[in-house]
């Protein structure tokens, strides 16, 4: 009998102060789609986002987190070809690093209207 425990990210909160103004940036620019957008109520709005292709979605909104707005560091896109996502990237207005090329891995960095840090990742190719 296989006990192991499996557990799958789905949902990550990113701290914004204008939910509208960063809904339009990951949506138009980062090119994420809108799963929903509900008004609990007057101090609750649940914004759901999902990067194309990925399982793991993020949520934006009132009353969702503790977090200060652009307290988040971390979030981590892999992607297929960084070069490519970038220059994406530049041509819809994001403002985005230049690329990092390291051995383990290619990286190029962005942050949100409230100053929440990305990267994105481009694996290794493995022979």
């Amino acid at each position: 009998m296989n006990n192991t425990i499996q557990m799958k990210l789905e949902l990550v909160a990113i701290p914004v102060s204008d939910v509208d103004r960063a809904k339009a940036f990951y949506t138009e620019k980062i090119g994420f789609h809108a799963d929903h957008d509900h008004r609990v109520r007057e101090d609750l709005r649940f914004v759901q986002l999902t990067p194309p292709g990925s399982a793991c979605s993020i949520a934006i909104g009132v009353g969702i987190t503790t977090m200060q707005p652009g307290s988040l560091e971390g979030p981590l896109m892999v992607v297929s070809d960084v070069k490519a996502v970038r220059e994406e990237l530049i041509k819809r207005g994001v403002d985005i690093s230049e690329i990092d090329v390291q051995p383990w891995a290619i990286f190029a960095y962005f942050r949100d209207p409230d100053g929440n840090r990305w990267s994105l990742q481009q694996l290794p190719s493995r022979a």
